[in-house]
């Protein structure tokens, strides 16, 4: 039980956490034939468990659920001190003061109960893989258990824990990297990374990271993956919730690069400002830098200033249609047909 089987298009629609995730558009992607997903980071249990009740009552499909595993690394608290008084300056600008570096483990224990008691289609984890108990859990109550993994290690520990299928992320990606072992080095592409998780397990997975084309959607199904997830692609339809500014810097253009300096994790975002000015000093520590950097990313989205908020964004982005994402699945189902 992965519950890709039943797709009508071999298409996941990627949890975007931090606004761009509605319901209105997961109950879009799953209406299309894909797999919609709500996004519980940053959310309380409450917030969650409404927006589940909303795509309900939108989507007569299947849809899934996205939970931030809560990982606890060692920080370096000075570091943490260090990079809170480099941003005040930042803050001062939109006349407010920096948060304060802190963890937290995103309501985890109450998610966890919700999504055993709503039991949507699957659950998949970022950030870390859930124990054998929760995916033992999860998955009497009537849901597929997915974890994100961004190299072969990582497929083994998952496997290890029997997870019914494996996101993979490569390095194109936009967002968050869903890492949970010790990164090193640079992630590998997702076609590569791809092959070489098809030889760690025989789960079935799922590509993530530049897929912006039903091209790239067959090319990652002959990689070795049963279906393919996008999120950048996603962005610019209505339903997203994707800020204003955000919206006109991806209309914009420029590179995109991976990044600290908004969370303390590393992510791939548009250029801008705030990354080349602080890249280089941010330390590692997720989600204490989150929580220094959101009171001034939440001012400058008010101000319309996407100088300094996290632009999130995979390499293919420069392809993100502004169209409906029912419009956008079924343009993706087209291509895939055509180039098989």
């Amino acid at each position: 039980m992965s519950s890709l089987d039943g797709l009508a298009v071999p298409l996941v629609g990627a949890p975007l956490a931090g606004g761009p995730s509605t319901p209105a558009l997961a109950a879009a992607v799953s209406d299309a034939g894909a797999l919609g997903f709500v996004a519980a980071g940053y959310k309380t249990a409450d917030e969650v468990a409404r927006e589940l009740e909303e795509v309900r009552r939108q989507a007569g499909r299947p849809f899934g659920l996205n939970l931030f595993y809560p990982a606890r690394d060692e920080v370096d608290e000075q570091a943490l001190t260090a990079y809170a008084e480099r941003l005040r300056p930042e803050a001062e600008r939109f006349g407010i003061e920096p948060g304060e570096p802190r963890w937290s483990d995103d309501d985890w224990d109450a998610k966890l109960e919700l999504a055993a008691r709503e039991a949507p289609a699957v659950v998949s984890f970022t950030f870390g893989c859930p124990e054998r108990e929760v995916v033992e859990t999860l998955r009497a109550a009537g849901s597929a258990v997915w974890c994100t993994v961004t190299s072969a290690d990582e497929a083994r520990v998952a496997a290890a824990v029997r997870v019914d299928a494996l996101v993979v992320q490569g390095r194109e990606a936009g967002g968050h990297q869903g890492s949970f072992l010790a990164e090193a080095g640079e992630p590998l592409p997702t076609l590569g990374l791809l092959r070489q998780v098809a030889r760690a397990t025989d789960l079935p997975l799922v590509a993530a990271g530049g897929i912006a084309s039903g091209e790239a959607i067959a090319a990652a199904l002959a990689a070795g993956a049963s279906a393919a997830q996008v999120g950048t692609e996603l962005l610019l339809a209505p339903e997203a919730g994707t800020s204003e500014p955000y919206r006109e810097a991806l209309r914009g253009g420029g590179p995109t690069r991976l990044t600290r300096a908004f969370t303390g994790r590393r992510g791939r975002g548009l250029v801008n400002r705030f990354m080349r000015d602080h890249d280089r000093a941010a330390p590692r520590g997720y989600p204490q830098v989150h929580y220094v950097t959101a009171p001034i990313r939440a001012a400058a989205r008010a101000a319309g200033d996407a100088e300094a908020i996290n632009l999130w964004a995979g390499e293919a982005y420069a392809r993100a249609p502004e169209a409906p994402a029912g419009e956008i699945v079924e343009r993706l189902s087209a291509e895939l047909q055509a180039a098989r």
